[in-house]
C-alpha cells in the first residue's frame, strides 16, 4: 500500500484527488472536498475503491512532475518493454481575469495515456465505492467505451476512447499500446438522477480540449505570482497547492485535503481536516497576500461575512466550506484506516471548542488586508470591532488552544499572545475612527494583557505553554512573529532554545510533550520547524535557519508536497495532505530568509510583526 508521502494532488477548486506513485488514485470525493469518498483506499486498501491506470508489466522506474506552473500531474513508468505516460487532471475552464479568484469545475477526472517507446500494455482499474466506500454501486456499460456507475445518491459516468470490460464490481481494460499510441479516460460526477455530462460527439478532442484548458487555467493565475527569490520552485508550488485548498464557489481554504490520515502509524490520532478552521484559513491567506493574490483574500472576507453573519458572538473556530456549522463527528467502524490506523472519523468535534486565538487571527486578517490595498466596509469594521470585544473579555478565560487538546483548558500563552494581537491590531486601525472610551478600553486591556504574557507567560525568562505549566510548546515561537517583543529579546532567545531542545529532533519539532487527553504518540509537526526558523532568521542567525530550511524543504516528496508531519526518524510523512498550514509556512519562511540575505529585514532589537513586514516589501514600502 502507497504511503502518504507517495501521493500528489490534483484538483479542480472544489474538490481532489490523491494519486499515488502507482498511478492510483485513492483519495477521491465529488462534488467537494467535504463530500463522502468516492476512492479511499487510502482509508481501507480493500473495501475503499480505487482508479488505477498503470503498466501491466514490471515498472522499472517511476518519474513524476507537474506540468510548470500547473496542478496537471505527469507521470513516466519505465518497463523492461517500453513507457508508458500518464497525464493527470481534474478539468476546469480558462482562467477568467475579470473573476481571478473564480474556477468553473467540471467534476471529472480527466487522465491521457500515452505510450513514448516500446510496447507497453496499460491496465485500467476504475473501482468507485460511494459514501466512504458504505455502497458498492451498480455498473452498467452503455455502449463499448461508456458506462454509468451509480448509488445512493451519486453517480459516476465514465468514457474511454477504447472498448474496456468488468465484472460488475468494476470497470477494466488492458489496451496493448505501441509507441505514438494516446488513449483517454474520464469519469464525472452528477447526481444519481444526473444525465450523462460526457456526450461530445468527439472524445478525443473534447478531452484535449479540456485538458488545455485546465493548463491554461494554472498558467494564467499562476501569472500573478509576485515571489521571484531563490527558493521559488518551492514557493510556487506551495502556493499552487495552496490555491487548490481553497474551495473557489465561497472563497473557504481548507485545512488539509484528506480525513484520518494518522499523526502515527496504528495511533488513534485520526481527524478530519476538510474544513475551514478561521486560523488556518486566515494564515494561508496571508500568504497568499504576500504572493500578491488579493483576489482570493477578498472571497474569504466575504465567506466570512457570511458564514458569521453579522454575529461574532456566534463564531465557530471551524465551519464547512459552505458554511454550515454543524461538523458531527462520527467514527467509520467499517474502514480499517490507513495501514490498520483506526478509527476513521468524519467531521470534527473540536468545531465546538473555545479557541481564543481565532480572535488575533481574524482582526490581523483584516488589518493586513487593509495595507494590501483591500477595502473593508462599514459593516466588516463593525465586525471586527465586536471580535475585538470579545478578546478584551474573553482573555481572561482558559481555552481549548491552538492544538485543540482534549483535556481540561488552560491559560495558553498563544491563545492570550492572539488575543493581544486583536486589540493591537484593532487600536491601530480605530484611532480616530472609533469612539475614544473603545479604543481606549482595548488599549488598556492590551496592556494588561501584555503585563500577563511578562509575568505569567514567561515566569522563568521565556515563553512557557499556559499560565502554571511551564513546559515547552511550539506555538510560543509566535511571539516575536506576531511583534509582541523583538526577535532579540533575551526571553525570546531563551524560549527558541528551551523549544528546541525540549521539543527537538534534529531539525524537526514537535508541538508540545505535555499530557493532552489522548493515547498515543504523534510525529513531528512540520509548521513548528518553520516558526523557529522564523525566528532564527529575525535574530539574525541567517546561516543556521538557511541550513536548518534546506533540510526541512529536503522531506517534501518527490512533487513538492507536505503533509502535516513527519516521522522524525524516518523522514516519512505523517498525518492529513497535503496540508495548508506547511504549505503557508514554505511561502512565508522562503520568502523572509530571502529578504534576510538581501538585507531588507528590520534590526532583531525592533519589535515587528513579520506578515506586516513582508507585505511591506511586496508593496515596496519603506
Amino acid at each position: 500500500m502507497n504511503q502518504i508521502g507517495d501521493y500528489a494532488l490534483i484538483g479542480d477548486c472544489h474538490s481532489l484527488s490523491l494519486v499515488g506513485s502507482d498511478g492510483s488514485i485513492d483519495w477521491c470525493c465529488f462534488p467537494r472536498f467535504e463530500s463522502p469518498s468516492m476512492f479511499a483506499r487510502m482509508l481501507d486498501a480493500q473495501r475503499g475503491g480505487h482508479f488505477k491506470i498503470a503498466p501491466e508489466a514490471r515498472v522499472t522506474e517511476v518519474q513524476r512532475r507537474y506540468l510548470p506552473a500547473t496542478n496537471v500531474l505527469h507521470t513516466v513508468f519505465d518497463t523492461d518493454d517500453g513507457r508508458l505516460e500518464v497525464t493527470d487532471c481534474m478539468p476546469v475552464g480558462r482562467f477568467d481575469p475579470a473573476r481571478p479568484a473564480a474556477v468553473d469545475a467540471h467534476h471529472s477526472i480527466l487522465r491521457r495515456v500515452r505510450c513514448t517507446a516500446g510496447t507497453v500494455t496499460a491496465r485500467v482499474t476504475i473501482e468507485p465505492r460511494f459514501e466512504y466506500a458504505a455502497v458498492v454501486p451498480r455498473f452498467t456499460p452503455t455502449s463499448p467505451t461508456t458506462a454509468s456507475v451509480v448509488g445512493g445518491p451519486d453517480a459516476l459516468w465514465v468514457r474511454v476512447t477504447r472498448p474496456f470490460g468488468g465484472d460488475g464490481d468494476r470497470i477494466t481494460a488492458g489496451w496493448s499500446l505501441t509507441a505514438g499510441d494516446e488513449e483517454w479516460v474520464e469519469t464525472a460526477w452528477t447526481p444519481a438522477a444526473g444525465a450523462d455530462p460526457l456526450t461530445d460527439p468527439d472524445p478525443r478532442a473534447a478531452m484535449a480540449a479540456r485538458l488545455a484548458d485546465t493548463t491554461a487555467f494554472w498558467e494564467g493565475w499562476f501569472g500573478c505570482c509576485s515571489y521571484a527569490g531563490e527558493y521559488a520552485r518551492k514557493v510556487h508550488r506551495s502556493a499552487l497547492l495552496l490555491k487548490a485548498l481553497t474551495y473557489a464557489p465561497t472563497g473557504a481554504v481548507i485545512a488539509a485535503g484528506t480525513t484520518s490520515l494518522p499523526e502515527w502509524i496504528g495511533g488513534e490520532r485520526n481527524w478530519d481536516y476538510r474544513f475551514t478552521w478561521i486560523r488556518d484559513a486566515t494564515l494561508t491567506l496571508t500568504s497568499l497576500v504576500i504572493l500578491g493574490y488579493l483576489p482570493e483574500a477578498d472571497a474569504f472576507k466575504g465567506w466570512l461575512e457570511r458564514t458569521g453573519a453579522g454575529r461574532p458572538d456566534d463564531l465557530q473556530i471551524m465551519y464547512r466550506i459552505t458554511g454550515q456549522r454543524l461538523l458531527p463527528e462520527v467514527t467509520l467502524d467499517h474502514l480499517d484506516g490507513h495501514r490498520g490506523s483506526a478509527p476513521v472519523r468524519v467531521g470534527n468535534g473540536a468545531a465546538g471548542q473555545l479557541q481564543l486565538d481565532s480572535f488575533g487571527q481574524l482582526v490581523e486578517a483584516g488589518y493586513l488586508f487593509i495595507h494590501a490595498g483591500g477595502e473593508l466596509t462599514p459593516s466588516n469594521g463593525e465586525f471586527l470591532a465586536r471580535v475585538a470585544d470579545l478578546a478584551a473579555t474573553g482573555w481572561r478565560y482558559p481555552d481549548q488552544g491552538i492544538w485543540e487538546i482534549r483535556d481540561e483548558p488552560r491559560h495558553f500563552t498563544h491563545s492570550k499572545l492572539n488575543c493581544w494581537v486583536a486589540l493591537d491590531r484593532a487600536v491601530r486601525m480605530a484611532r480616530g475612527r472609533r469612539p475614544d472610551t473603545q479604543v481606549d478600553r482595548w488599549a488598556a486591556e492590551r496592556d494588561q494583557l501584555a503585563a500577563w504574557l511578562r509575568s505569567e507567560g514567561s515566569p522563568d525568562g521565556w515563553f512557557v505553554q499556559a499560565g502554571g505549566r511551564s513546559v515547552a510548546d511550539a506555538a510560543t515561537l509566535l511571539v516575536p512573529a506576531l511583534g509582541f517583543a523583538a526577535p532579540a529579546d533575551p526571553a525570546v532567545l531563551k524560549t527558541v532554545d528551551v523549544v528546541d531542545r525540549d521539543l527537538g529532533q534534529g531539525v524537526l519539532l514537535h508541538r508540545y510533550l505535555d499530557p493532552d487527553g489522548l493515547a498515543g504518540p504523534e510525529g513531528s509537526f512540520l509548521l513548528c520547524s518553520f516558526w523557529l526558523i522564523d525566528a532564527l532568521i529575525a535574530a539574525g542567525r541567517v546561516d543556521e535557519a538557511e541550513e536548518r530550511l534546506g533540510q526541512v524543504l529536503a522531506l517534501a516528496n518527490d512533487v513538492g508536497m507536505f503533509a502535516e508531519m513527519v516521522d522524525p526518524a524516518s523522514g516519512e510523512q505523517l498525518g492529513n495532505t497535503p496540508q495548508a498550514f506547511t504549505h503557508m509556512a514554505v511561502v512565508s519562511t522562503c520568502e523572509m530568509l530571502t529578504a534576510a540575505k538581501a538585507g531588507q529585514l528590520p534590526s532583531p532589537d525592533e519589535r515587528y510583526a513579520f506578515a506586516h513586514a513582508a507585505l511591506e516589501r511586496r508593496l515596496g514600502s519603506p
